[in-house]
């Protein structure tokens, strides 16, 4: 895996929850979505400090909806207790098999336990940009253990404006995973992202609408 494009760049958020971000691309008129915040806003909290724009996360898991009405956060971070998903549904939402850990998954891979679920709500981001009257995105965040190959395959079937997509694959979850995820980037750039920041581990990539910096 390699860059296609060189841009400034810097990592927000802790050495967990974490991404790369362009960082010239964002002021405080902008939208940024976090999927996935788990227990660790970290990534989210920095955006905030740095850039002063609104953050709306999302995350269906009951220790996340409860860690977060446990904390005093700030007014510019909205949370909301659904998933993104490739259509807007009820679904199950199995556990990990560790119950230490927050992330489960709505995806059947080898880390969760199929035995341990409940319903949750999934919306689309096409149906979550409407709910909140967001025209664009200009960051879109996704840590969902698993979900996110099908999530991204919808949204590059939407007429969708987003300015940079910030995704932790989980390959590993997966018998042919890296495979899946050479598939999806290939769609990505196809659609005109561009990746321009790849985390130490290889988990975290991060891509660019190709148009943003042809306005640059």
């Amino acid at each position: 895996m390699k860059k296609d494009v060189s841009l400034k760049k810097k990592w927000f958020g802790n050495d967990y929850g974490g991404f790369l971000v362009a960082t010239e691309f964002l002021n405080r008129d902008s939208i940024v979505y976090s999927f996935g915040v788990g227990e660790d806003i970290s990534f989210d909290t920095e955006i905030i400090e740095k850039y002063n724009c609104m953050v709306f996360g999302f995350d269906p898991t009951p220790k996340s909806i409860n860690w977060v009405k446990s904390n005093q956060l700030s007014q510019n971070f909205k949370f909301f207790d659904f998933g993104i998903g490739d259509t807007t549904k009820t679904d199950f939402f199995y556990f990990p098999k560790n119950p230490d850990f927050v992330s489960g998954s709505t995806v059947e891979q080898s880390n969760i336990n199929l035995d341990r679920k409940i319903e949750v709500q999934l919306k689309t981001l096409n149906d979550t940009m409407s709910l909140l009257e967001h025209k664009k995105v200009d960051v879109l965040k996704m840590d969902i253990e698993g979900a996110e190959y099908k999530v991204l395959e919808n949204i590059l079937d939407s007429d969708i404006e987003i300015g940079q997509i910030l995704v932790e694959f989980h390959d590993r979850f997966f018998p042919n995973g890296k495979q899946k995820t050479i598939d999806i980037l290939e769609k990505l750039k196809a659609h005109g992202f561009l990746v321009f920041g790849i985390s130490e581990t290889y988990d975290e990539i991060s891509l660019i609408n190709k148009n943003l910096i042809k306005s640059k």
